[in-house]
């Protein structure tokens, strides 16, 4: 029962926000603009990794972790190695 009132929820707000989408004709720019965002901040995160900069901290690339970056930018990378760094030493 609860499988079918969540599953109902989840269809009924994806049918809300292509109503919206196509209501405000908003256009497929955004997604454009989102899939840059993505790919800048797994290249931020890559290389933070790989160069050396910081030795034994290490940001793994997930959906979390990605996220953050590309909505809070460069300074989204800087939070999750002072994060990485406070609590795992």
């Amino acid at each position: 029962m609860k499988s079918v009132i969540l599953g109902s929820v989840l269809v009924a707000s994806l049918l809300a926000l292509v109503v919206i989408l196509f209501r405000k004709r908003i256009g497929l720019s955004w997604l454009t603009s989102f899939g840059i965002h993505l790919a800048l901040a797994a290249i931020g995160i890559y290389v933070v990794n790989y160069s050396g900069w910081i030795t034994g901290a290490y940001i793994p690339l997930n959906p979390a972790t990605i996220g953050t970056v590309s909505i809070l930018g460069l300074p989204g990378v800087g939070l999750l190695l002072g994060l990485k760094i406070s609590l795992f030493g």
